[in-house]
C-alpha cells in the first residue's frame, strides 16, 4: 500500500475501476475500504476550507488566476497576485515557456499581547507559448496586485496561421464530396 493511500482526501480519483482490483476480494479489503470512505466523508470540503491539507488540488495549482489572449501581433498574460508585491514576483522565458514566480514572507509580533504571527506563500505557473516571441522586446508590469507581461511574436509566428476555408458540402475520409 503506498503512503498517499493513507491520505484520507482524494482517494476516490483512483484510476483504475473498483472491479479491476484484487483487493476487491479480500474481506479485510473491503473493510479497509469502507472505514476509508467514512474517513473521506467525514473529511470531504476541508480542502476548500483549508487549502493547507489539499496538497496539490486543482484550486491550489492554479493560482493565481490568469488570462491569456492571443492576438494577431503578440501575446498578453494577465495575473492577480493581490497581496504581493514587485519585488516578490518573478517573470522567466526559456525554451517557449513562461514562468511566472512569486514568494511572500510576512511576519508579526505584538509583545503588548504576547503573540506572533507568520505567513508565507508560494506560487509558480509554467505557461507554453507555442509561438516564437521576441525575447527582447517582452515587456513586463506590475500595477495594484496585478502583473501583465506582453510577449511579441516574431514576424515568421504572425504568418504562420493560415485561415481555412470552410464549405457547406461534406468531405468523405477518401476526398470525395457526397
Amino acid at each position: 500500500m503506498a503512503i498517499r493511500d493513507l491520505i484520507p482526501w482524494g482517494r476516490e480519483n483512483s484510476p483504475v475501476p473498483s472491479f479491476y482490483r484484487d483487493e476487491d476480494r479480500d474481506p479485510f479489503m473491503a473493510l479497509h475500504r469502507e472505514m476509508n470512505r467514512m474517513i473521506d466523508d467525514a473529511f470531504r470540503g476541508f480542502e476548500t476550507r483549508m487549502p493547507s491539507l489539499s496538497g496539490f488540488s486543482s484550486a491550489r495549482a492554479s493560482w493565481p488566476s490568469v488570462e491569456i489572449s492571443d492576438g494577431e501581433k503578440e501575446i498578453r498574460v494577465t495575473a492577480e497576485i493581490a497581496g504581493m508585491d514587485e519585488k516578490d514576483v518573478e517573470v522567466l522565458l526559456e525554451d517557449g515557456v513562461l514562468t511566472l514566480r512569486g514568494e511572500k514572507r510576512s511576519e508579526t509580533e505584538d509583545k503588548d499581547r504576547h503573540f506572533s504571527e507568520r505567513f508565507y506563500g508560494r506560487f509558480e505557473r509554467r505557461i507554453p507559448l507555442g509561438y516564437e516571441v521576441e525575447e527582447d522586446k517582452v515587456n513586463a508590469a506590475f500595477h495594484n496586485g496585478v502583473l501583465s507581461v506582453t510577449l511579441p511574436k516574431t514576424q515568421r509566428a504572425q504568418t504562420k496561421a493560415k485561415r481555412i476555408a470552410i464549405s457547406g458540402s461534406k468531405v468523405s475520409a477518401g476526398g470525395s464530396k457526397h
